[in-house]
């Protein structure tokens, strides 16, 4: 029996994810081989996107970032093709094309096309012959991220336009290196599709301290090759629909990302937002091609989180090498990390949308400190979360919320109102340290060093907001003796 010819387009964190789960099952065995294809459209390995902006502020090098190299492709049989653009999909011939006119043929297509960046409507951004003004910096990809870096100067200034997730830690990564920096964003708060009001004013005050300033409620619409004044310092001038113009030598730009559905749509698969797919992660138009990760639209939602792209990875490996086994998606839970010197957040669910929908709200803010802990319940569980500026109980609360544990009157308050410089209680064995990879206390227990963990469980290499929990369970260990 022939293998079965599985194309996966896109070398991404989800790509990455589904390749080493179908090598660790051993691809369906010798009755169900199937031989794989990965096709990246970069020219580099595979690497953790969400890591970039540790890299520009310098807490991560440049090689830490790497999935896979190409060589563990090699050792395992799968066939990588990096720098290979994907023309097109015929769904009838069962084929991909690339863009050199090389023709692949596949009895499942997996898409893992993940998202790309929108430019927001500011005019000047784009010069005549199409490319981005030279001040201009977009940040998706490890190339955006290598020319930012070579652009930088500490005594310059930058503003970067999205107060999202991203954002904040670009501004953060740019603070940290030197520049003089300032957000633009045009929602009425800070972080304002995770958290709500309270929260991003605690974001916005902690960022001021840290010498960021914060524009919020306001677009930026036009750029200028001059700054706003003869003496004004900057390269270039950033005006406001609030009339101000900012002068800066840098814009960065990380609002306004969307899923990549191109190849779907080509494909005449159905797409919505993202692209369709059922409980079984294939697209409602075709049961022969599957997605996965930011590019997929399930129950009417996109994700844009590594945590629900790797279960959805994990969970299409089982279906292909197995496709009679009982594996369905119900959906992935949300959880939201900043990984951001100096700025701390943890976003657990949907706090806004279920306090909307009638939930219990247990919150305390003290903007004083920087800090903002809220609490969502229904029916003494706890169903979404917002920690601000004191994630000194996020093991616990997580624990709390993924197995529904109801908690008695008394129990939401004394878990904001711990005393953050208090040693945390011992977690539990099953409690989930990892989001990203479901990795709990007890697997990180069973290892000797942090090595071991990055090996053996994958915690820390999604976006990387576990490692000083990671390090507390580490430490916490007890101490081997020696046999008498």
């Amino acid at each position: 029996m022939s293998a079965r010819r599985v194309v996966v387009v896109g070398n991404g964190m989800a790509a990455t994810r589904l390749v080493e789960e179908l090598v660790s099952t051993g691809r369906g065995g010798p009755a169900q081989a199937l031989h794989l294809t990965v096709l990246g459209d970069e020219d580099h390995p595979a690497y953790n996107r969400i890591l970039l902006s540790a890299v520009l502020e310098g807490t991560y090098r440049l090689d830490a970032l790497t999935l896979r190299a190409p060589e563990w492709y090699a050792e395992h049989g799968v066939d990588l093709r990096l720098g290979a653009r994907v023309l097109g999909v015929d769904r009838e011939r069962r084929d991909v094309m690339l863009v050199d006119g090389t023709v692949l043929p596949y009895d499942r297509l997996v898409l893992a096309t993940g998202s790309i960046p929108s430019l927001p409507p500011i005019r000047g951004l784009v010069r005549l012959d199409g490319r981005l003004h030279e001040a201009v910096h977009a940040f998706r990809s490890l190339d955006d991220c290598l020319r930012l870096m070579e652009a930088i100067r500490p005594d310059q200034r930058a503003v970067v336009v999205g107060g999202g997730l991203l954002g904040l830690q670009v501004a953060r990564a740019l603070s940290v290196r030197g520049l003089d920096v300032e957000i633009v964003e045009g929602g009425e708060h800070l972080l304002r599709s995770q958290v709500g009001g309270p929260a991003g004013q605690v974001l916005a005050r902690d960022l001021r301290r840290l010498g960021t300033t914060v524009y919020t409620g306001a677009r930026a619409v036009r750029l200028s090759d001059t700054p706003s004044t003869s003496g004004g310092e900057g390269a270039v001038g950033l005006r406001l629909d609030n009339g101000y113009t900012l002068d800066t030598d840098l814009v960065v730009l990380t609002a306004g990302g969307r899923p990549s559905t191109a190849l779907a749509r080509g494909a005449d698969l159905e797409v919505r937002r993202g692209i369709v797919v059922d409980d079984h992660l294939a697209s409602v138009t075709d049961p022969d091609v599957f997605a996965i990760g930011d590019c997929a639209e399930h129950d009417g939602r996109t994700t844009g989180f590594v945590g629900p792209a790797w279960e959805q990875a994990a969970l299409l490996a089982r279906r292909l090498t197995d496709p009679d086994a009982d594996a369905t998606y119900t959906g992935s839970r949300s959880v939201a990390r900043l990984r951001a010197t100096g700025l701390d957040v943890a976003v657990l669910g949907d706090p806004e949308r279920a306090t909307a929908d009638g939930g219990e709200v247990v919150e305390v803010t003290n903007p004083i400190v920087g800090s903002h802990r809220k609490l969502v319940l229904r029916d003494g569980v706890i169903v979404a979360a917002t920690l601000v500026g004191d994630l000194s109980r996020i093991g616990l609360i997580t624990q709390y919320f993924d197995h529904g544990t109801r908690l008695a009157g008394t129990e939401p308050a004394a878990l904001l109102m711990g005393d953050r410089m208090a040693p945390p209680a011992r977690l539990a064995d099953d409690a989930e340290i990892c989001a990203c990879a479901g990795v709990s206390a007890g697997r990180i227990r069973a290892c000797s060093s942090l090595d071991e963990v990055r090996a053996t469980t994958r915690a820390t290499t999604g976006c990387g907001g576990c490692s000083s929990s990671v390090a507390q369970v580490l430490a916490s260990r007890p101490a081997l003796t020696a046999a008498p």
